[in-house]
C-alpha cells in the first residue's frame, strides 16, 4: 500500500490528479510486480528453470470497465515502416520525445470523472490522459 500512496503523492505534486469525493466511475488500483531480468533457479527436482526477477513495483490502474463502457475512437494508428517511408523521402528530420506524452493531452473537466480511481487514502480523478484508457493512442496519434 505504501507504493501506491507514494505513486499518489507524486502524480498530486505534479498536478495530474486531484481529490475528488465521489461518481459512479470508479476504477480499482492494482499493483504489480515490475519485471527486471531473468536468472535460473533449481526447482525441487534439481532441474534449472527461467525465473522473472522483480525490480520493484508498478501502480495501475484496472479500466477493463470503463473501457468496455467506451465508444471507441478508430483513427488510423501509422506503422512504423509507413512512417520510415515517409521521413526518407526527405533530406532533413527531426526528433521529439514526447516527455510523458499521454499526460501532455489535458481530458475535459465533464470526462475527469470518468477516470476516478480509489485506493484506502482517498479518491481521485485524473486531469490528463493516462496509459489504460482504450482511446488514449489514437487521441495521442491525432
Amino acid at each position: 500500500m505504501e507504493v501506491v500512496k507514494k505513486k499518489v503523492i507524486k502524480l498530486l505534486d505534479a498536478r495530474l490528479i486531484y481529490p475528488i469525493s465521489d461518481s459512479p466511475w470508479v476504477s480499482p488500483v492494482q499493483v504489480v510486480p515490475k519485471k527486471g531480468g531473468m536468472t535460473v533457479v533449481k526447482n525441487e527436482k534439481n532441474e534449472f528453470i527461467p525465473q522473472r526477477t522483480v525490480t520493484g513495483w508498478c501502480v495501475c490502474i484496472d479500466y477493463r470497465k470503463f473501457n468496455n463502457a467506451t465508444q471507441k475512437d478508430h483513427f488510423p494508428l501509422l506503422f512504423i515502416d509507413q512512417m520510415l517511408e515517409r521521413l526518407a523521402r526527405h533530406e532533413y528530420y527531426c526528433f521529439l520525445d514526447g516527455f510523458l506524452g499521454y499526460s501532455q493531452i489535458p481530458i475535459s473537466l465533464k470526462d475527469q470523472e470518468k477516470t476516478i480511481f480509489t485506493y484506502p487514502y482517498g479518491t481521485f480523478a485524473y486531469k490528463r490522459m493516462q496509459f489504460r484508457l482504450c482511446n488514449a493512442p489514437a487521441t495521442f496519434q491525432r
